[in-house]
């Protein structure tokens, strides 16, 4: 046995560090690009996976199925509110099982111009679970079916769970898709190989400024992951200096769309909002973000 053969790797990029890449800007100069990732999910009654906010019960799972569904019957139109008040684009990344259970919702951010991101059929269901073959139907079907309803194919993707197989991004390019959402390795888009010797982009995309990990993970309370969202873009902000960076934030309606953690959430996005309008920072989507690397880098 070699104890010091190389470890497995995936093969997708390689090392680099953030000191060592090219230099670019963002659209108006910008050196920090930020964007809002807002989760719309549907989850199968009485069986599949599912956020709890108690222990799981024998399923039917009442409580934590009804907790959850509180964030498209109320949260997420409360937050829809918010983003309207303070003129924010979000990148909407959206289960297409919507479509049948309250295609309004999906309906509500689409007419605002907000980017549609594909996130699965169901988050009661894991992708890496599949045969590759129904993987991609499943990459092919989602895609499809948000430019049946909304009228533009979208281009990135996130998994349900950030579930992976070992195929995924191979499969994510040769279904459509331009990028990713899964990875959570840097503060910059990152190339990725695939088989077909094309690109698929990986977009950042966060586990720390993100309200499951944090708040019910964590248990860290809304005021606190208010603090943390002002507190990481104040620091990226100068840091930006050095490098451009990408700053997401991923929210749930059924945990930030709760009435008292909307209320830190407001302070939170506020404090955004004013470092877009003093011209500090690109408040986009994800999909403009690769779009801007595919032209700048290629």
């Amino acid at each position: 046995m070699d104890l010091f053969a190389p470890l497995p790797d995936h093969g997708r990029f390689p090392y680099q560090s953030i000191t060592a890449r090219p230099d670019y800007t963002w659209p108006n100069g910008a050196r920090l690009a930020l964007y809002i990732g807002f989760n719309l999910e549907h989850f199968a009654f009485g069986q599949g996976l599912g956020a709890c906010i108690a222990p799981p019960s024998p399923q039917p799972d009442v409580l934590n199925f009804a907790w959850r569904e509180y964030g498209n019957r109320v949260g997420a139109w409360r937050c829809l509110d918010l983003f309207n008040q303070l003129k924010l684009p979000v990148g909407a990344i959206v289960n297409t099982a919507l479509y049948t259970h309250c295609p309004e919702l999906v309906a509500a951010f689409a007419q605002r111009g907000d980017e549609l991101i594909a996130h699965g059929h169901t988050n009661a269901v894991r992708q890496s679970s599949l045969s590759e073959e129904d993987e991609l139907q499943l990459l092919k079907g989602c895609r499809s079916r948000i430019a049946q309803h909304s009228g533009t194919a979208p281009s990135g993707w996130l998994s349900p769970w950030i579930s992976e197989s070992t195929a995924t991004p191979d499969l994510l390019c040769e279904a459509g898709y331009h990028y990713t959402l899964n990875w959570c390795h840097d503060d910059q888009p990152t190339r990725m190989r695939t088989r077909s010797g094309q690109t698929v982009w990986s977009i950042p995309y966060p586990q720390e400024l993100n309200d499951i990990p944090m708040v019910m993970g964590r248990h860290m309370d809304g005021k606190d992951f208010a603090d943390i969202v002002i507190d990481n873009l104040d620091e990226m902000l100068e840091q930006a200096h050095a490098q451009p960076l990408v700053m997401g934030i991923a929210l749930h309606p059924y945990i930030v769309g709760q009435p008292y953690r909307l209320r830190h959430l407001r302070r939170a996005l506020l404090h955004i909002a004013q470092a877009r309008d003093a011209g500090q920072l690109w408040l986009t989507t994800p999909g403009a973000i690769c779009q801007h690397v595919e032209n700048t880098l290629a």
